[in-house]
């Protein structure tokens, strides 16, 4: 068996053990039923996608990194506490593999539990909106459903970084009661730890209104929300524009993955 096969095979595991768990259903169904409450109660369907966005913008960047946490925090921890990773030195399978075998599994259940309930509020938005929300395109002043599968993309882009870093910690932690807590903080600094330690470096003068957008820019949460206002909302909104730069945050999302990811393989490959 090659190392791309036990990938694979790692892989599988990840994704049949969580169709065969019916919390992940569960979850998915409460994620449904929290992110439509909230879109219905403030009559975002009705009036198109872009006030559908703004609806729901704020509950997404808060259950996103929540739910990642809930799916990804025991993903290595449990292997590790039960040795997995000295019997995986005997096969032709090198640590990244397993690590990201494990990630890319759980990166499916994750995108299913966010990415079906979000899917499912687009169409509804198509069933309900008026036909002005029907235009395909993507200039300034027009509600469209490229502007919602710009949202979801974005989100799902969001989640991924996020379990990048719930997986780093789940490796740090090594066990699952360690796991458990590493997860509680690392939820607390993605929501809202980048947010305030950049408010309060602006408080103390270590920045100033005109780095403000490129500081919140490099957080993960910063970064998401910085890209869905200026790809989505300030685009259907002829007279505002962005601050924070779209390049910036889309480097600073990239780079969170792909340096929690490494580091994850890292850090597992010396334990």
């Amino acid at each position: 068996m090659t190392t791309v096969d036990r990938f694979w095979r790692v892989f599988a595991r990840e994704v049949q053990a969580a169709v065969r768990t019916r919390s992940f259903l569960a979850l998915t169904l409460v994620t449904g039923v929290a992110i439509f409450g909230v879109a219905t109660a403030g009559g975002g369907p009705a009036g198109g996608y872009v006030p559908t966005v703004v609806d729901v913008l704020v509950v997404v960047e808060i259950l996103v990194p929540t739910l990642a946490f809930a799916v990804g925090y025991r993903a290595m921890a449990d292997p590790i506490a039960r040795g997995e990773l000295d019997v995986m030195e005997t096969y032709p399978l090198p640590t990244w593999g397993y690590v990201g075998g494990t990630y890319a599994g759980r990166a499916v259940v994750l995108m299913a539990v966010v990415g079906v309930p979000l899917a499912a509020l687009g169409v509804h938005v198509a069933m309900t909106a008026g036909p002005e929300t029907s235009v395909f395109a993507s200039h300034r002043g027009v509600d469209s459903p490229l502007l919602y599968l710009r949202f979801l993309a974005l989100t799902l882009l969001y989640g991924l970084v996020s379990l990048s870093l719930v997986v780093l910690l789940s490796v740090i932690a090594g066990s699952r009661s360690r796991a458990l807590v590493l997860a509680l903080a690392g939820g607390l600094v993605l929501t809202v730890g980048g947010d305030v330690a950049v408010f309060a470096a602006l408080d103390g003068g270590l920045l100033t209104s005109d780095s403000l957008g490129g500081a919140l820019a490099v957080t993960p949460a910063g970064a998401y929300r910085g890209l869905v206002f200026d790809q989505v909302l300030y685009v259907a909104v002829p007279t505002r524009s962005s601050f924070v730069s779209g390049w910036l945050a889309t480097t600073a999302l990239v780079g969170w993955w792909v340096a929690t990811l490494a580091g994850a393989a890292a850090v597992a490959h010396l334990r």
